[in-house]
């Protein structure tokens, strides 16, 4: 977001979404071998309930030990979530698990634009959107999907053709919204699973293209990992004010391309406390990249 300050007028208008349909998961796992030790610490997961029975999730062991260590040492709450490109198993750590989408919500936005009227007005306000977060940009983008239903259903079959079913994007705007899509509920397990479709997908290229593109002063976290595409996001709490970070993006490993989604809440309640976490936590990702095994495109149909 170009401004901190405009985002204090969004509001919550949906419940989070309970994992209750996902994608079958293929036997590829992040590392060779994902078996946990006898002495490895237990993962945090999301509330009881919010897990499908046969959803795996792995745990690369150097990685995980390192985080174990790391998180004592963290001032707030983080999460990761961490999934090879083409689909596989998911990997989760932290203690941070949804939350409103803020700007993240710009990559479907931007996409379903650009499929709508790829014309050079429209690429205009997508790469405004996305390379530094515009936010005048971005509702231009969702005006020119039509009203609030259509533009919401026009971004939610971006995110169902990536097998994310179950983050509804926002409906028609009240006067209290001041950016319905904004305000979207996206669990970080969501989001992950989302960034290890998006560039197989149709008409994604461009769009992934400007996520190369992030301006610097927005390229904290993942933005210091080279070649990674990505998109921040971040806004206050209306009742307690702290700044919720978020990020998702495409990280290149030699072994193909990692989807991973981030989350910080500083104790501080700061924005810039929130972005130093999620630092840490790209700085231990950086560590571990030989560690995973990436993944390809595979055709969803």
């Amino acid at each position: 977001m170009r401004s901190t300050k405009t985002m204090a007028n969004y509001r919550v208008v949906l419940r989070g979404a309970a994992l209750t349909a996902l994608l079958t998961l293929t036997s590829c796992s992040l590392l060779p071998d994902t078996h946990s030790s006898p002495n490895e610490p237990t993962l945090p997961v999301e509330r009881p309930g919010s897990w499908h029975p046969g959803w795996s999730i792995s745990r690369p062991d150097s990685l995980a030990a390192d985080f174990t260590q790391l998180q004592p040492n963290l001032t707030g709450q983080v999460g990761m979530a961490i999934m090879p490109v083409g689909g596989g198993r998911m990997t989760i750590f932290g203690d941070w698990t949804t939350g409103i989408a803020w700007s993240t919500i710009k990559v479907p936005l931007a996409i379903a634009a650009l499929r709508h009227d790829p014309n050079d007005g429209v690429f205009e306000y997508a790469h405004e959107a996305i390379t530094v977060s515009d936010n005048d940009a971005a509702e231009a983008l969702w005006q020119s999907l039509g009203d609030g239903e259509d533009a919401a259903h026009a971004v939610q079959e971006v995110l169902d053709e990536a097998g994310d079913a179950l983050t509804n994007v926002s409906g028609p705007k009240t006067s209290l919204d001041y950016t319905a899509f904004g305000a979207t509920e996206w669990t970080l397990a969501n989001q992950a699973r989302f960034a290890s479709q998006l560039p197989c997908l149709p008409e994604t290229d461009t769009v992934v293209s400007l996520m190369e593109q992030i301006t610097p002063e927005q390229r904290w976290g993942l933005g210091t990992i080279e070649g990674t595409e990505f998109k921040g996001g971040w806004g206050p709490d209306d009742d307690t004010g702290v700044y919720t970070v978020r990020q998702f993006g495409l990280v290149p490993t030699r072994s193909g391309g990692v989807a991973v989604a981030l989350a910080a809440q500083a104790d501080s309640g700061s924005f810039e406390d929130a972005t130093a976490l999620l630092d840490r936590l790209a700085r231990l990702l950086s560590r571990h990249l030989d560690d995973l095994n990436g993944g390809k495109c595979q055709k969803l149909r």
